[in-house]
């Protein structure tokens, strides 16, 4: 089975007044119809986002507004929903959304200017990645920790490989 990373080119400007289930779940089936290459061809599209107070966080767009979501992800929980969407010739095979709690330690200015300094907070939803430097900042997760990296692959892969079955093969 071959697999390709295909970028999908998608807007993925908020909708005004889009939860941020709808958001991701929308945006993740567009992923998977806009990375379509062929008619046996089946595509994953996924999308991320953090949600605090029920709003959709995104991706920082410069240092001072990575630092500003650091500060205010500071000693509360949140939450990281990932949508993926399976298609193949623009219908629809699998859909699901995954939400995940997460619980941040306390979070100190120098700290979160430092953390911004690294670069990692850019391109990450809520400013920080759980695999990498930010993940000092977890305190606890309740749910899956492959989503709050961006792809739930407890919830995906049985999805594949019930459309898919030779796609996914046992390990060790």
């Amino acid at each position: 089975m071959k697999f390709d990373i295909v970028v999908a080119d998608v807007d993925e400007t908020p909708i005004p007044g889009e939860t941020p289930v709808a958001m991701v779940s929308r945006l993740a089936l567009a992923k998977s119809i806009a990375a379509q290459a062929g008619p046996r061809v089946v595509t994953l599209g996924c999308d991320t986002t953090v949600a605090l107070d029920g709003l959709a966080l995104g991706k920082p767009g410069d240092a001072a507004h990575a630092r500003a979501m650091l500060l205010a992800l500071s000693g509360r929980a949140h939450e990281v929903i990932t949508a993926f969407c399976l298609s193949s010739q623009g219908e629809v095979l699998a859909a699901e959304a995954v939400t995940t709690r997460v619980f941040m330690r306390a979070i100190d200015d120098a700290a979160a200017v430092a953390y911004v300094a690294t670069g990692e907070p850019f391109g990450k939803a809520g400013a920080y990645a759980i695999q990498g430097e930010g993940g000092r900042f977890v305190d606890s997760i309740a749910g899956s920790y492959t989503n709050v990296m961006g792809l739930p692959v407890d919830e995906v892969l049985p999805c594949i490989a019930r459309l898919v079955p030779a796609a996914i093969e046992p390990t060790g």
